[in-house]
C-alpha cells in the first residue's frame, strides 16, 4: 500500500496497530487495518524500506501517527544487504 492511500486511511481512522519491522539491516512498516495487515509500498509497488531506525520513525511519525510498535528481533545491524 503506498504512502497516498496508507495516510487517507490512517486519516480516517482505519488503522489499528503500526508495527516497524527491522529485517537484516533495513526496516518496513506493516500496519492493520480492519481487514488485512498491509506493508507500506513505494509508487513503484516494491516495499519501502529505511536503512536507519530514526529515518523509519520520521516518515511514521509524518504520516500523523504517533505510536508504534517495533519488532527488532531479526534485527543484524552489521549485515550488509545484496545490492541486485
Amino acid at each position: 500500500m503506498n504512502e497516498k492511500t496508507l495516510r487517507a486511511l490512517i486519516e480516517a481512522g482505519a488503522v489499528r496497530k503500526l508495527r516497524i519491522i527491522a529485517d537484516g539491516s533495513l526496516f518496513h512498516v506493516e500496519a492493520d487495518t480492519p481487514t488485512a495487515t498491509v506493508t507500506a509500498t513505494t509508487t513503484t509497488g516494491a516495499i519501502k524500506t529505511w536503512s536507519t531506525l530514526d529515518a523509519c520513525a520520521k516518515w511514521v511519525r509524518g504520516l500523523g501517527l504517533g505510536v508504534a510498535q517495533i519488532h527488532l528481533a531479526r534485527w543484524t545491524p552489521e549485515q550488509r544487504g545484496l545490492r541486485l
